[in-house]
């Protein structure tokens, strides 16, 4: 949420088009149904937002925090709807961040992040079978 932020207040022309185009693979990814692809592209569109807070440290923290959550992370796709909430959460984030909207996009993926962490991870506990 905190890069979010940052992102829209501080993100340039190359940041927005990196971002855009990210946004663009998890959508086609998603029309195809395509859950592992959507997660690779996912992981590229929260990158894009990490960069674009221009903050190094917080990047690197993101980054480190992304790669010892991947396993869940992946899971999570499997809950139903949940990649064509994301793709719509993400698209809404987008427009935050390009709107230099910082507090929408924080609140935005606070809500996206407490998605997956939240509810949704008694929904895909409740769908794994032992």
């Amino acid at each position: 949420a905190m890069a979010g932020g940052l992102a829209a207040r501080r993100h340039g022309e190359s940041d927005k088009a990196a971002i855009l185009a990210a946004v663009e693979q998890c959508q086609h990814a998603a029309e195809k149904n395509g859950t592992d692809q959507y997660y690779y592209e996912n992981g590229i569109f929260h990158r894009a937002i990490y960069t674009a807070s221009h903050s190094g440290f917080l990047e690197e923290q993101c980054v480190a925090l992304q790669r010892r959550l991947r396993p869940y992370r992946r899971l999570q796709l499997r809950v139903r709807n949940r990649m064509k909430v994301s793709l719509a959460e993400h698209c809404e984030i987008v427009d935050a961040i390009t709107a230099g909207d910082a507090q929408k996009a924080r609140l935005l993926l606070r809500h996206h992040i407490a998605a997956v962490q939240g509810n949704r991870f008694g929904d895909l506990l409740a769908t794994l079978r032992p």
